[in-house]
C-alpha cells in the first residue's frame, strides 16, 4: 500500500483521499459547487480570488453586495459589471431586476457587457423582486442573475442560494440602504466604495474607475481590503490588506 507522511504520521493514500473527498463535500454544502468545464472559472480579480476556497470566484453561488448610498450603489455596479462580463463571454444573457432602474445600458459596454444581451425587469415590491430573482436564478441557460433591494432575510436569501445549486447560475444582490445588515445565507459579502482615480502625468482626461473593494464575508476563504483598477477591459490590482485569521495571529516571540 502506498502512504503519505502528514504532520509526522503515516497515512495511507486511501485515507488521504477520503479526507480529500469529505472537503469537497463540505464546501458543496456551504455553496460551493462544482461547474462544468466549459464555464468561465478565472473571472479576472486577480489577487482576490485567493480569498476564496480553490482560488476560485464562487460561481453557482449568490453573491451580496452592501451599498450605503448612490454613490457607492454607483461603484458596486460598475465593480460588479467588470464581474459579469467574464461570465458572459462565452454565452448567456443578464437578467437585472430592481424596483427603479438606474443603470445607463449603453455605459456598461465599457465593461464588456453588450446592453442587447440583457433583460431589465423592473417591479414595484421587494417581495416581487425576491420572488422573480429565484424563477430566473433557475434558469441555466443565463450567464447571470442581479436584484436590486433593499432587505434580505435568512430566509429568502436560502431560497435563492438553493435555486442556484441546481442551476449553476450565479447571482448578486445589490443591497442598497439597508436597515439592518443580518446574517445571509449568502457565499460571500461585499462592500464597494469609489476612490480617486490616476493618470500618468501629463495626460488629460479622467482616469479608470477605481474601487476600495472589501471582501467582508465568505465562507471558508479569507476576508480583505484591495484597491483595485478597471482599465483594458480587466481588473488591475493596486494594493492589498487581507484580514488574518485569530488563529494565525498567536505567535511567541
Amino acid at each position: 500500500m502506498v502512504s503519505i507522511f502528514i504532520d509526522g504520521k503515516t497515512m495511507s493514500t486511501a485515507k488521504a483521499d477520503i479526507i480529500t473527498q469529505l472537503q469537497r463535500d463540505i464546501l458543496s454544502l456551504q455553496g460551493f459547487k462544482t461547474v462544468p468545464n466549459n464555464v468561465v472559472q478565472d473571472v479576472g480579480l486577480g489577487a482576490i480570488k485567493n480569498a476564496f476556497p480553490n482560488a476560485s470566484f464562487p460561481l453557482g453561488a449568490i453573491h451580496e453586495f452592501i451599498a450605503a448610498g448612490a454613490e457607492d450603489a454607483t461603484a458596486t455596479c460598475g465593480f460588479v459589471s467588470g464581474i459579469i462580463a467574464a461570465l458572459m463571454r462565452n454565452s448567456g444573457a443578464l437578467i437585472w431586476i430592481s424596483a427603479s432602474r438606474n443603470i445607463f445600458p449603453p455605459a456598461l459596454q465599457s465593461f464588456g457587457i453588450v446592453p442587447d444581451k440583457i433583460i431589465f425587469i423592473d417591479l414595484q415590491k421587494e417581495k416581487e423582486i425576491l420572488w422573480a430573482m429565484e424563477e430566473a436564478l433557475k434558469c441555466k441557460g443565463l450567464a447571470a442573475v442581479v436584484g436590486e433591494m433593499q432587505e434580505l432575510n435568512f430566509t429568502a436569501s436560502r431560497r435563492l442560494q438553493l435555486a442556484v445549486e441546481q442551476s449553476k447560475v450565479t447571482g448578486f444582490i445589490l443591497r442598497r440602504n439597508s436597515r439592518s445588515i443580518n446574517t445571509t445565507a449568502c457565499v460571500t459579502r461585499w462592500q464597494i466604495t469609489s476612490v480617486p482615480s490616476e493618470l500618468a502625468a501629463g495626460m488629460p482626461g479622467v482616469g479608470f474607475p477605481r474601487w476600495k473593494v472589501e471582501l467582508l464575508k465568505v465562507r471558508n476563504g479569507i476576508p480583505g481590503k484591495w484597491e483595485m483598477e478597471f482599465s483594458g477591459g480587466r481588473f488591475r490590482h493596486i494594493s492589498t490588506t487581507v484580514a488574518i485569521p485569530w488563529i494565525q495571529k498567536k505567535k511567541t516571540g
